[in-house]
């Protein structure tokens, strides 16, 4: 827990708002976000970094709900998309097109000329063919593509195989010892113009010292750079500062902000940073309610109504959150496998759980406002959850439930 969800009289609140009064009006499962608590991230990594130019660029993927972009919109900050439909999203909840940086390995042709019609600060390009295809796309709008290129340091992220992205066998980027030459080749072409160096080795990070040997490889590649002729405006070091879901210890905003800055000192260029998980993990919560406590030979189940489709983390990377009941009871602990109604053996929040539940009941799962809801599906045909953010002691649903006929509005049946 943080500050912002706490236990008042043994109920579970965010801010000044009960937990259980939230599950009651709107039902669950239901995603809750606290705005103090993105707030105070996002000005942790803006104090951190105002020694020097630098722009906060928020991973929209982690968490794309227009309300949490506008959030950080409105205090400044800037962008990084991995799709058309993210900008799309960006654009609609007011955030500024010229602080976007466009990242992803798949970018299509609709994409490139809707990120340069809209204007963006940056594409980070992250191969060969991308390179040419951007300079042919560009040109056939007559625009000048901004570029940097991503590139892959092979630095061990150490961290979970499906969320490293720094390593010689990932998808991600171009290769540190091709760089210099995709470099040279970028700046013949007519239609791009080169501004930047990008670098993001993987998400949840717990180290400093992965992003620090990121970024002395990268600045031995800029300084190569600069004797060719070719100056960056900005580097792009990338996301991906962990946060505690369990007995993790990351460290801070602070002490990361502060490695990366001793490294960089004596540097001119801009600093981009691309936080995702860091700024929204910790501050929203899933609510989710006890149908049924099933009692086996080898395991008892607290079957509730959240499941793999509301949050997929712990069956796709076997993740942690913890779990904790909205009222706590004076009754005896019993040890609870806590899954979801879906067909999958797979389909699980936790395991192995001490706790005083009843039928019922209804429970938080933690740290759920990274890759929650923008992972969501409607497998089992189910309902995505509603989303609500609380400002203190106010209520505001940013997200209504998703109905069944929502589902299949579009779909057509053939006779």
């Amino acid at each position: 827990m943080n500050d912002y969800f706490h236990y008042r009289q043994d109920q579970l609140f965010v801010e000044n708002v009960a937990l259980n009064d939230i599950a009651q009006r709107f039902g669950t499962p239901c995603y809750v976000y606290s705005r103090a608590a993105l707030t105070d991230d996002y000005r942790q990594f803006a104090e951190a970094f105002k020694s020097r130019e630098h722009l906060i660029c928020y991973a929209a993927k982690a968490n794309s709900n227009l309300a949490i972009l506008n959030v950080f919109a409105r205090l400044g900050a800037g962008f990084d998309i991995v799709s058309g439909g993210e900008l799309q999203r960006v654009l609609a909840a007011g955030g500024a097109a010229n602080k976007v940086v466009f990242s992803g390995v798949g970018k299509s042709e609709a994409e490139m000329r809707q990120a340069l019609e809209a204007g963006i600060l940056c594409f980070n390009v992250e191969s060969a063919p991308e390179l040419d295809r951007l300079n042919a796309v560009a040109g056939s709008v007559g625009k000048v593509a901004p570029i940097s290129l991503r590139v892959n340091p092979d630095v061990d992220a150490k961290t979970h195989p499906y969320i490293s992205t720094g390593l010689k066998q990932n998808k991600f980027g171009v290769a540190y010892t091709e760089a210099l030459a995709l470099y040279l080749k970028a700046a013949a072409m007519p239609h791009l113009r080169i501004t930047g160096m990008d670098c993001h080795i993987g998400s949840q990070l717990t180290e400093v010292s992965p992003f620090i040997a990121a970024a002395e490889k990268i600045l031995v590649l800029v300084d190569q750079l600069a004797a060719a002729g070719i100056a960056l405006e900005h580097l792009d070091l990338g996301g991906g500062l962990g946060i505690r879901y369990d007995d993790e210890t990351p460290p801070s905003i602070a002490e990361y902000a502060q490695a990366l800055l001793g490294v960089l000192r004596g540097r001119t260029e801009k600093i981009i940073v691309e936080p995702g998980r860091v700024l929204v993990g910790n501050a929203g919560v899933l609510l989710t309610r006890i149908e049924y406590l099933k009692h086996g030979e080898e395991k008892n189940f607290a079957i509730v109504d959240a499941a793999m489709n509301d949050l997929m983390r712990p069956a796709l990377y076997d993740a942690w959150h913890a779990i904790l009941p909205l009222q706590k009871r004076d009754a005896a602990m019993a040890q609870y496998s806590v899954v979801g109604p879906i067909c999958e053996t797979g389909d699980f929040i936790g395991h192995a759980r001490e706790m005083a539940v009843n039928q019922g009941d209804a429970l938080a799962v933690m740290s759920a406002g990274a890759y929650g809801m923008s992972m969501s599906s409607n497998y089992n045909t189910r309902p995505r959850a509603a989303e609500v953010m609380v400002d203190g002691e106010q209520i505001h649903l940013i997200r209504e439930r998703e109905k069944v006929a929502q589902m299949y509005a579009a779909e057509k049946m053939i006779g």
